[in-house]
């Protein structure tokens, strides 16, 4: 279907160190084998997700390799008609493993000024690693409010870093004008999706369990919180046993804003075309339902003006 390639799409959810196709991988290093990298990009759960997710992102040694990924992110946003999107950047793994933050920065901001795509920052915390290390990337994202970030998130093990730890560093985060999003609902049940709403999560990363919950159904479809839906990455980290599984039409159905996303499109082996395909053919979404989705791309970002 056409519209599946002509359509302006936004890209809310969209992890920058999770884009790196296996290729630019051994580009970074030509040690490795693409054999090995692909043996790296299969996960048996969540936990096996993280652990590919860093060895991935220990290959990102300068900030010109942080640069060479963004060019070739843009490029395939480029080619499936992208025009908005607002790409994580995981300064929490940059903090955690000692880099310097500000050339990183720098890096991807000046190889994203090249493209066609409008590009905005979200700055990423792993929540697993706690309050005192989120409000560190939380300060980084305040200091670039006027300089491309929209938004601090907190992503990682929802698990080990439960919201309610958060609620002063989102406080903060409010106050200095940045805009909030939560990893929630993904691999924990509908009460972290509440959590995250609490502390003032504007948008919900996954939060598929919430389709369990009709009074949270009620809650975000009232308040107009959408969910940042991935369909390909719950499958593969085991967060839905396959796509008969998925609630993405039951989330939609309840009248739920929802926003289709690639997550981590080289490590989950997508694309955001291919996530509208999923939903045209395995859920049924019609060509009205499709637009509807690709409008709410745009309606739902925190930057997007036209």
């Amino acid at each position: 279907m056409p519209i599946l390639h002509s359509a302006p799409k936004a890209e809310l959810h969209l992890h920058l160190e999770g884009s790196i196709e296996p290729a630019t991988l051994s580009e970074l290093d030509p040690g490795l084998e693409l054999d090995e990298i692909k043996a790296k990009y299969e996960y048996a759960g969540f936990a096996g997700f993280l652990a590919g997710f860093k060895w991935a992102t220990s290959f990102l040694r300068s900030p010109g390799d942080y640069g060479l990924i963004t060019r070739r992110l843009l490029t395939s946003l480029e080619q499936q008609n992208v025009r908005y999107a607002e790409i994580t950047l995981s300064a929490g793994v940059v903090l955690w493993r000692k880099q310097d933050f500000a050339p990183i920065y720098d890096a991807v901001r000046y190889a994203a000024a090249g493209s066609s795509v409008i590009v905005y920052w979200i700055l990423d915390a792993v929540r697993h690693f706690g309050p005192d290390h989120a409000m560190e990337v939380a300060r980084l994202a305040a200091e670039r409010v006027n300089d491309g970030v929209a938004a601090f998130g907190i992503g990682g093990d929802e698990a080990r870093g439960p919201a309610e730890w958060f609620h002063d560093v989102f406080d903060f985060a409010r106050r200095q004008g940045l805009r909030l999003t939560a990893h929630a609902g993904e691999t924990c049940g509908p009460e972290s999706v509440w959590r995250a709403l609490e502390i003032g999560a504007e948008r919900i990363g996954h939060g598929i369990s919430s389709a369990s919950d009709p009074a949270l159904l009620r809650e975000l479809r009232d308040r107009n919180i959408p969910l940042e839906v991935c369909i390909s990455s719950n499958i593969a980290t085991g967060a839905v046993a396959d796509l008969t599984a998925h609630p993405v039409r039951r989330l939609y159905d309840a009248g739920v804003p929802i926003i289709l996303n690639s997550d981590d499109p080289a490590m989950f082996h997508t694309t955001l075309t291919r996530e509208y395909e999923l939903a045209r053919d395995h859920f049924g979404f019609s060509q009205g339902e499709l637009l509807d989705l690709a409008e709410s791309s745009f309606r739902h970002a925190f930057r997007y003006t036209k």
